[in-house]
């Protein structure tokens, strides 16, 4: 976000916070008193902590370095804490703040970006005044901490179900049944544009994915694809669909150019002047027959074709069978990790995190190719080309979508 709007929402927050701390915690020793008493009649009358005696500024910019689980947990400690850590304001500009850096995002977990889009307070509104208002002001308030909470990487893992103690014993029964490995079609400017190949990274990365062979099925046209092993136990195949040949390819990424893509045939345009595509027949075959799909995303600041990848996204999802039950797996890829990230300490990373990246971020990238009008379910993961990072866990994602049964540690 750029300086100026965070520096406006920072002060709108402290602001609204300081005016509600004034007008109903006037005495906040005798707030501390009060719920001691309940607890031990007999002690003597607290002092309020450095905490609570702390400027409202001090108390947000602590706020602004913890955690959402640590947060809550703030907010359990008393009545004035409560108050200030559900407070709508404070939870829309971890929003704000936080959203460029979630390294994935998917169709349950998206937060309702025209919420965003609305000034964050009036100058003359502050907390006392929805107070004054009652139950109507908190009705029409948008909930944005459980927005936060509902998209945030960090909370997400906490809802993955655990890997029950029997389950080690019936995953090893359930490998020496033989059983139809999922397929995937994997296609997207991501595989053609970038410096590095994440096709042949893939093929030559034991460590993340072992390959375990060609399967005999055949697709006239597009071939048999690829067999990986995901945690040494479920197989699944890749159908790696390019634009073009591969002279063609590396031309177009040396000179930036866009190809003429084979996949899609141009029909014209709808009553939005956005084009239409169709698959090539033997691009609709792939459709027809694999259970999910890869878009491979060129993440890289300045690159990608909004309206034509929008388009041949929706082609490729209206031509499979049960079209809306098929999972799409978007890796958000870009050629190598920030140098910088690796040589900074923790400390760094946090005073640092409102400036400017070197790739798109997620939820950006999710409306982007507009996938909150998708009735399939979707998911967008972050992904480096040259490590392969963030591949496995949208392939976790892509699985569980597919039927296979995977359990969080």
């Amino acid at each position: 976000m750029a300086g100026n709007i965070q520096q406006l929402n920072e002060s709108a927050v402290i602001r609204s916070l300081r005016r509600f701390r004034d007008t109903y915690f006037t005495n906040r020793a005798k707030v501390v008193k009060d719920e001691l008493a309940t607890v031990v009649e007999t002690k003597a009358e607290s002092q309020p902590g450095f905490l609570d005696s702390s400027p409202v500024d001090v108390q947000f910019l602590i706020m602004t370095f913890m955690c959402p689980a640590d947060i809550c947990c703030l907010g359990a400690t008393s009545r004035y804490w409560r108050a200030m850590v559900k407070d709508p304001l404070l939870w829309r500009y971890f929003l704000l703040r936080d959203m460029p850096h979630w390294p994935s995002i998917d169709h349950v977990s998206m937060p309702q970006l025209e919420f965003l889009d609305a000034p964050l307070i009036n100058e003359e509104e502050s907390l006392d005044d929805r107070e004054e208002d009652g139950d109507r002001g908190m009705v029409s308030t948008f909930d944005y901490m459980s927005e936060y909470l509902k998209g945030c990487p960090s909370c997400r893992q906490q809802w993955l179900p655990s890997r029950p103690a029997y389950e080690v014993f019936t995953s090893f029964l359930q490998s020496l049944v033989p059983s139809s490995e999922p397929r995937y079609a994997m296609f997207g400017p991501g595989m053609e544009q970038l410096d590095v190949s994440l096709v042949t990274r893939l093929m030559n990365a034991p460590d993340v994915l072992p390959v375990s062979g060609t399967p005999q099925r055949q697709i006239n046209g597009i071939g048999s694809g690829i067999s990986y092993i995901f945690n040494n136990q479920h197989k699944f195949n890749i159908l790696t669909l390019y634009s073009t040949n591969r002279a063609e390819r590396e031309r177009a990424r040396v000179q930036q150019q866009s190809v003429s893509n084979k996949l899609f045939t141009l029909e014209g345009t709808d009553e939005s002047g956005c084009p239409v595509y169709s698959p090539a027949p033997q691009v609709q075959q792939v459709c027809q027959v694999v259970d999910g799909f890869i878009y491979v995303a060129n993440a890289e600041l300045g690159r990608g074709e909004e309206e034509c990848e929008v388009a041949q996204i929706r082609a490729v999802l209206s031509s499979a069978e049960s079209s809306a039950s098929k999972p799409l797996l978007v890796l958000s890829c870009v050629s190598r990790d920030d140098p910088e990230e690796d040589r900074i300490t923790n400390l760094q990373k946090v005073i640092s995190r409102n400036r400017a990246r070197c790739r798109t971020p997620c939820v950006d990238m999710a409306k982007r190719l507009e996938l909150p009008q998708l009735a399939n379910p979707w998911m967008v993961q972050d992904t480096v080309a040259e490590s392969l990072s963030g591949l496995l866990d949208g392939i976790s994602w892509l699985l569980r979508c597919s039927g296979v049964k995977l359990y969080g540690g």
